[in-house]
């Protein structure tokens, strides 16, 4: 079993940062993913990071979101840069122990309870 806990939502101005931090314990993954859902909508992909496979991200990232991880604390990290209204989601870390670059819900394993993260204009 592998247990997450997310940190770091908020609320932030359009154009401001935020870093989203998520810690896992339990057994090692190979991949730890963020995914977001805003009101009304399917849960998204946002970045991951593979010990196998590297970091890889959605294209509506467009280099202002990074992802991180601190393998000593078994911790990944998503700096969040240029935010606007539409990034406004609850934000969850997941967790797998396969590799490969997946980007889709059902490829996770375990999932964190979700940090709220609300862009004002």
């Amino acid at each position: 079993q592998v247990q997450l806990v997310e940190s770091g939502g908020g609320l932030v101005q359009a154009g401001g940062s935020l870093r989203l931090s998520c810690t896992a314990s339990g057994r090692t993954v190979t991949t730890m993913a963020w995914f977001r859902q805003a009101p009304g909508k399917e849960r998204e992909f946002v970045a991951a990071d593979s010990r196998s496979s590297g970091t890889f991200y959605a294209a509506f990232v467009q280099g202002r979101f990074t992802i991180s991880r601190d393998a000593a604390k078994n911790t990944v990290y998503l700096e969040s840069n240029s935010l606007n209204p539409g990034d406004t989601a609850v934000y969850y870390c997941a967790a797998r122990y396969s590799s490969g670059r997946s980007r889709i819900v059902s490829g996770y394993d375990y999932w964190g309870q979700g940090t709220q993260v609300t862009v004002s204009s």
